[in-house]
């Protein structure tokens, strides 16, 4: 299990060999065993992926994900105050409008997803009001976190693409934000973290733990900076 850090990929998209998940783990492994990434989680979401260093036991591991016997919980921080437990049964698919062709949304046509929000706690940072979540995924569909709590109106704090104005990641893509629009998003990563796993391989069950990053905890508890690393 890695405890993947927030801005990083999970697979290379140039040569630098430290540039993705993967090749670290390639690294940190040496020529002796090849790592298999389990699942993924997106270049700005921070936790849990669970990596095989076997081909073998990368195939048992994908029956497992395949079979959704998975349990996954993630920590969002969100906009606006989030209390006591939602559920979310809305089907995504394309986002056809979008200029943005990797998007998303809510459609009456599309797959059916499930998501689980739990309010933890309600917080203030500068006048604005802000909500620690935990979230159980019930189906694994692109994006479906970040669209779900979007659709429900409580965005993920730093979300580019799906907290309201899409044109955030179209600059963000071109390396072009400015410093108005990252005030904007608050902070350089969305509030996303893949905090827990759980599943049964060989008869035994097996669960995983991942705390946030510190900048993730210290928004939460009021310190540091708005526009924080993260």
């Amino acid at each position: 299990m890695i405890n993947k850090a927030a801005g990083l990929v999970c697979h290379p998209t140039k040569g630098d060999e430290y540039s993705s998940l993967i090749s670290r783990a390639r690294l940190y492994l040496g020529a002796k065993e090849e790592p298999h990434l389990i699942n993924r989680l997106d270049r700005e979401t921070s936790g849990i992926v669970i990596v095989a260093k076997s081909s073998e036991m990368s195939a048992m591991l994908r029956k497992v994900w395949e079979s959704r016997a998975v349990e996954k919980e993630y920590l969002a921080i969100v906009h606006g105050e989030l209390r006591g437990l939602v559920t979310i049964e809305a089907p995504l698919g394309p986002d056809e409008e979008s200029g943005v062709s990797i998007k998303d949304k809510v459609r009456e046509d599309g797959a059916s997803a499930k998501t689980q929000a739990s309010g933890l706690k309600t917080f203030e940072r500068n006048g604005k009001v802000f909500s620690l979540v935990k979230v159980a995924l019930f189906t694994g569909r692109k994006h479906q976190i970040r669209i779900h709590l979007s659709y429900i109106g409580h965005p993920i704090v730093g979300d580019k693409l799906y907290g309201g104005d899409e044109n955030l990641y179209l600059a963000f893509v071109k390396d072009q934000l400015t410093e108005e629009q990252r005030g904007r998003l608050i902070t350089q990563n969305q509030c996303l973290h893949a905090a827990s796993v759980s599943f049964e391989l060989l008869g035994v069950r097996r669960s995983y733990y991942a705390s946030p990053e510190g900048w993730f905890l210290d928004f939460v508890q009021g310190k540091g900076p708005m526009s924080g690393p993260c």
